[in-house]
Parts: C-alpha cells; structure tokens; sequence
C-alpha cells in the first residue's frame, strides 16, 4: 500500500479508501468483517462510512455500517490504525432537525455516529451533501466546535457544487473556523464532467483532497458488463444501464479493456490505476462484498500506465464541455 497526505494537511491516508455503503445491505456482518481484515492486512487505513448507511434497505434504520466498523475495531483492537471518516446530512430521525446540516442536527448526529462507531473521536467528519437550507457559517462553526471539543479531527464535504465550496472555504477564512480539507465527489473513468467542469481546479488549487466516490461507476468498469449481453443481477443493474449503456460508455469500455490486456490485469484495476494518476487525487473510495472483489482494487496501487495508456484512456473518455 502506498500512502498520501489528505490534500494540503498532514494526515497520510492509504491510497485507497474502503467504502462501507453495502455494510448491513449487500454484505452481512461477517462478510463485512472479512472485507475489513483484507483491507488492513494490505495496509488499508482509510475506511469511509456514513450514518445513513443504509436507510434504503427494507429492514435497516440507518447506523448499521457505523455499528459493524465499531464492532469490528473494537474485536480487533486497531482503532489507533483507520483513519476513520463518516458522514451526516441525511434524515436519521422524526422532526424538522432529522436532517440538514444545522447546529441541531450536527451535534446530535456526531454524538449518534460516536456511539455506533465505539469511539471518542472522528478523524475525518464530512457533510454528505449541501443544505441549503442552513447558513454555511452554522455549519463551518458547528464543526470547528467539534474540532475544539476533540470529538472530531479534519472536516470535508461531498455533493457540493463548486461555488457553494468556494463559498465555504472563503466563509472559514474570514470566520477563523475549521475548513473543508476533503471532498467526495462523484468521479470515474465513464463520468468525468461534473468532477472536471469546475470542481478538479478548484480542489487542486486549494489543497483539498479529493475521495472520489464510484470510482468503478457501480462496477461498470469492472469488465463484468459487454456489449449487447444483459447485464448481471445486481442491485445497481438499471442506474448502471440507464447511465453507461450508451455509445460513450461501450468507447471508455473498449479502451479499458485494451489497456488492461496489455498490462494482464482487471480493468477495474486500470480504471483505479487511471485516477490515481488524476491530480488532487487522494483516495478513491472502493466498495467489496468479498475479500476477491477487492483484491483487483488493491493491485491499482502498484499499477503504473504509461503515457500513451493514460492518453488512450483519456481520449476515450473525455467529456464534451457540456453546460
């Protein structure tokens, strides 16, 4: 495993993020435990979760994938090892404050998160979205208040457009208040534009870390999904078909599969390899049900492509300067 700094601070994360989304949903506790001992046996430190994992599911309250990390680092007595990251924003209870990114809501769901995760303090707490409901100084001051009071350590966002972080980064300034040091924004090989518009230039500029979600594109980018067959069983199947079953798609497709060939490797580990070598890159964020399913994610760390690979990977991919 390789490891680097959290944009323009001095925490080191692994290179790879561990996404804990299907924890409770589509992997069960013990698959859970299993996908985590992989990770840190390979020298994973980064895991990433959310408290509203996975309210979607029938059955599942929302905490469920903080409640089997918390389990997990407790039975292996390695809390000291993760740099732990969670997120708030979405409802997690009854009433106007159940969601959003107040005061209100913030300090409870902090505390909630804590107790699931069986730990005193949260390394990197992110908003999971923008609230625009919600002046940004409440938020800025609310978490630099949890900054003081130790229960968290870095700050960042995800779902945010590039004006409204430009907004927070100028409020934390002139406030003296904690600043987004992280983002997570939705980034592959497939779907480059949101990301690149606006938001790339802006992070490297400012020294934000980027934690690009999906960096697989569902798994899209797996090689699991070929042209003119039907898709795979999955949860995710009709996003995947209704998004990247499209004329660009099969092009990035094609072109991944070509550079995978060439190195013997899965094109999922060149699509991570390919956003590795993107700048402000920090950590993609990789999901797994299986101790397997990760271990092509894992290989990206080591995977080096040449010029004319990521030029090929490039051109397939570029996006149209749409908006």
């Amino acid at each position: 495993m390789h490891y680097r700094r959290l944009g323009r601070t001095g925490l080191k994360v692994s290179a790879l993020c561990l996404g804990t989304m299907q924890f409770g949903w589509s992997a069960d506790e013990a698959a859970s435990f299993a996908v985590m001992d992989a990770f840190a046996e390979a020298g994973g430190t980064l895991i990433d979760s959310a408290d509203v994992y996975s309210r979607w599911h029938p059955g599942n309250p929302g905490g469920v994938s903080e409640e089997i990390i918390g389990r997990w680092m407790r039975a292996r007595g390695n809390r000291g090892a993760i740099v732990l990251a969670t997120k708030a924003r979405g409802r997690m209870w009854d009433g106007p404050n159940g969601e959003g990114l107040s005061r209100a809501h913030l300090i409870r769901a902090c505390d909630d998160s804590l107790r699931r995760l069986q730990t005193d303090y949260i390394d990197l707490y992110q908003t999971h979205s923008f609230d625009a409901e919600t002046p940004i100084e409440e938020t800025l001051e609310t978490m630099t208040e949890l900054v003081h009071a130790g229960k968290v350590r870095y700050i960042g966002c995800s779902n945010i457009p590039a004006w409204r972080l430009a907004l927070a980064l100028g409020a934390s300034e002139r406030g003296h208040l904690a600043r987004y040091d992280s983002l997570q924004p939705h980034y592959n090989l497939a779907y480059r534009d949101e990301f690149e518009r606006e938001l790339q230039d802006l992070c490297v500029d400012q020294g934000i870390g980027v934690i690009p979600y999906s960096p697989l594109a569902g798994g899209f980018l797996t090689g699991k999904y070929r042209r003119g067959d039907p898709a795979p069983a999955s949860a995710r199947a009709d996003g995947i078909q209704k998004r990247y079953f499209n004329d660009h798609g099969w092009a990035v497709l094609d072109a991944l599969s070509s550079v995978a060939a060439e190195h013997d490797a899965a094109p999922a580990t060149v699509a991570l390899a390919w956003m590795l070598a993107r700048p402000g890159i920090a950590a993609p964020i990789v999901g797994a049900n299986t101790p397997e399913q990760l271990a092509a994610s894992l290989g990206a760390v080591d995977l080096t492509l040449s010029a004319d690979q990521l030029a090929q990977l490039d051109a397939a991919s570029a996006w149209q300067g749409k908006g």
